[in-house]
């Protein structure tokens, strides 16, 4: 048996290593086509192209779809298995059918583990250089569409600012109030805020600081004045992109800053962080859910089980999306849409092993 097992984990793992290089070449010739204007338009040096983006690109991009991956090679090589007549004789021996689950569900595993390590602590710092790079440029600069933001900064430090242009830097309508044992103890606010990046400091217009103490107010206003903010103007971002960027200790850190800052970008954070230690499940249940569909010999050839595959795949990558939403959205809760497509397709998993040909 141990023969066998290395038989298939060869077939698996080649098919698997094989369908990222044949998807990952046809992805570069179309991210190439559709970004070559950009590249030029913009004089991006050929060895950044190369170096910063597409080796960034790629290992980023294989970190995404490993699990349809897995699922496209287990469907390929096992209809192959089926249409040479490899599986009967393998039953016939007197192997179950749950014994030749086994070194699938151990290549499984191993992908979805590496997944995992790749997702937390490598792939975040691969990103950190493409996305640098599609800032300068591919994308146009980002731009903060969000009024009325409110920041916690810590304990008893509160920032408001109605809207804020990332472009020039400048905020209107600011307000900074410091609170304590649920006493106000300042409030300053001003028309507009601009930061100057050459001296990292802020100059407030049009400004007002009021300082309340127990018996007495302090006021102090003018049309100009320059300070020095803990904040800087990325943290009047909602920027999504952030949590690509972020390894596993990076992430919580996040967490726990937008936590305090009271940022509705926390469910997102959240739920990235849950979607990061899924990957060896669901690479598990796409395997299973694969080796159902095409262990079974086929008039019609791979052609069938890798059409029903794909589709059910697809639908699988429809649900996740979905349950992002309903996370974010706050319609259900973080740990439960993430789990939800999870129990759903295990559950279909379990069905097609239970019927499929023993």
């Amino acid at each position: 048996m141990r023969k066998l097992d290395w038989y298939i984990i060869k077939k698996f793992l080649g098919s698997f290593f094989l369908s990222i290089a044949l998807i990952i070449v046809i992805v570069v010739v179309f991210d190439i086509s559709e970004k070559l204007g950009h590249f030029l338009e913009k004089d991006a040096p050929l060895k950044a192209i190369i170096f910063d983006y597409y080796v960034n690109f790629i290992p980023y991009f294989v970190n995404m779809f490993s699990s349809l991956f897995i699922f496209i090679s287990v469907i390929f090589f096992t209809s192959r298995l089926a249409q040479n007549t490899e599986i009967v004789p393998m039953l016939s021996s007197g192997i179950s059918f749950y014994r030749l689950m086994v070194p699938y569900i151990l290549c499984a595993v191993f992908i979805g583990l590496l997944n995992l390590l790749l997702a937390n602590f490598v792939i975040p710092d691969v990103n950190k250089e493409r996305i640098a790079f599609e800032r300068v440029y591919v994308k146009k600069p980002y731009q903060n569409s969000n009024t009325n933001i409110h920041i916690q900064f810590d304990s008893n430090t509160y920032y408001y600012v109605e809207s804020f242009d990332l472009r020039s830097n400048v905020g209107y309508r600011f307000t900074r109030e410091v609170i304590e044992n649920n006493r106000l103890q300042e409030k300053l606010s001003a028309q507009n805020i601009r930061y100057d990046s050459a001296k990292n400091i802020w100059k407030l217009v049009s400004y007002v600081d009021r300082k309340l103490e127990p018996d007495s107010e302090i006021v102090a206003k003018g049309n100009y004045i320059e300070m020095e903010l803990p904040v800087r103007p990325l943290d009047f971002a909602a920027d999504y992109t952030k949590v690509d960027e972020q390894n596993f200790k990076e992430l919580n850190a996040l967490i726990d800053k937008e936590e305090l800052r009271g940022s509705s970008l926390v469910v997102y954070y959240r739920y990235e962080r849950i979607q990061r230690f899924l990957h060896p499940l669901t690479a598990v249940i796409l395997t299973l859910i694969g080796l159902a569909l095409s262990s079974q010999k086929s008039r019609q050839g791979i052609g069938k089980n890798l059409a029903i595959g794909i589709a059910l795949a697809f639908t699988f990558i429809l649900f996740l999306q979905m349950a992002k939403v309903f996370a974010t959205s706050g319609a259900m809760p973080v740990w439960l849409a993430a789990m939800t497509p999870i129990i759903i397709y295990g559950l279909i998993a379990a069905f097609l092993i239970k019927i499929a040909p023993k």
